[in-house]
């Protein structure tokens, strides 16, 4: 029977955790996480984009295991208060279960399979994950011998099992007007911030459907009360697990840009970049049923779900490895009231570890 040592997991975790690691500064975790891996005598190093990379060697075909290491913003000081079986932020910071929870579960479940017969396993903790999948997408992946990956950055109860995830296309936009005095001539301008509050109102954002969202997320302009403001900076996305709606989508938004500056005389620039590719495993695709079996092995009925959000296993089904991602049981990630139950690790883990034990 496998082990998941619970007190071993949740020091991990609050270790893992208090340790600042946001988006591109991601060292001291990564330091933290390379010496964990070392106490049990795995070897690790970290590419020319930080990843943290390593092999357990073992029987049968390989698996990878992977979880990023940065987390969102605000996260300077992180303290991890631990209260009737659940570990909370203090409220000042962001915990960072999203995703030092997955980093620790990986970690304690190497632990519990050290002298049990189990899959190779390739083991890739990645940089940079919050700002666009930077550090999978960096990664070579001509490394990796596995065909079928577990990721561990999900939400939702244990046994969650994300099967399909959309594509994501960033917009950026620069929209120009005309400066001028705004006390003494503000007819002779183009206010360049109106009109982009014009464009916004004519677009269709938030959830468009059951499979597609779209947002204006940051809006950078003007200089100061007096002048109407020439230029203004938008940037956006659109998501969707459809590659038709994507596009229709993405397309909507540009056009509402360009009939809001034709509108008032202005111009605007549009950038549009796809960020990654949406992906969808079927019921009885290696993958799943890899996992699937693991959990049902420790009694635990899987629930196969669509993801909302992109996430490394984008990158990863692109490239050909069919990867899932398994719940972790964080709750309230990405504002400081991120929390996340201890058994919830546990059972995560315990799916884990049983499905990478050898036939």
């Amino acid at each position: 029977m496998i082990v998941i040592n619970a007190e071993s997991l949740l020091e991990r975790f609050v270790r893992l955790a208090e340790i600042p690691s946001p988006s591109g500064h991601e060292d001291a975790v990564a330091r933290e996480a390379m010496d964990m891996l070392r106490g049990l005598g795995v070897t690790s190093e970290r590419d020319e984009a930080g990843n943290v990379f390593a092999r357990v060697e073992g029987v049968g075909e390989p698996v990878l295991l992977t979880a990023h290491l940065d987390t969102v913003t605000p996260a300077d000081h992180v303290v991890a208060v631990i209260r009737d079986g659940v570990v909370y932020s203090d409220g000042t910071s962001v915990l960072g279960a999203d995703d030092k929870s997955g980093v620790a579960i990986i970690i304690e479940v190497l632990d519990a399979l050290r002298g049990l017969q189990h899959r190779p396993l390739e083991v890739l903790f990645t940089v940079q994950e919050e700002i666009g999948l930077l550090g999978a997408g960096a990664f070579d992946v001509s490394r990796l011998s596995s065909r079928i990956g577990i990721g561990l950055d999900a939400n939702g109860p244990w046994g969650n099992v994300i099967v399909s995830a959309p594509g994501q296309n960033s917009l950026r936009a620069v929209m120009h007007g005309k400066a001028s005095h705004a006390g003494v001539a503000p007819e002779a301008g183009i206010n360049a911030i109106r009109v982009a509050a014009e464009a916004i109102v004519a677009m269709p954002l938030g959830r468009i459907d059951s499979e597609t969202t779209s947002n204006i997320g940051v809006i950078e302009g003007g200089k100061a009360t007096n002048i109407v403001p020439d230029t203004v900076i938008l940037q956006g996305e659109a998501r969707s697990r459809n590659a038709d709606k994507l596009q229709a989508q993405t397309e909507t938004m540009v056009d509402a840009l360009k009939k809001a500056a034709a509108d008032a005389g202005a111009t605007v620039d549009v950038e549009v970049k796809p960020a990654y590719a949406a992906y969808v495993l079927a019921e009885d695709s290696a993958a799943v049923q890899f996992v699937c079996a693991g959990a049902r092995g420790v009694g635990i009925e899987p629930q196969l779900t669509a993801g909302g959000g992109g996430s490394d296993a984008n990158i990863f089904c692109a490239a050909g490895i069919e990867t899932i991602q398994l719940s972790t049981g964080m709750a309230g990630f990405h504002t400081c009231e991120e929390y996340i139950r201890i058994e919830d690790m546990v059972q995560s883990a315990r799916i884990v570890a049983q499905s990478l034990v050898a036939d």
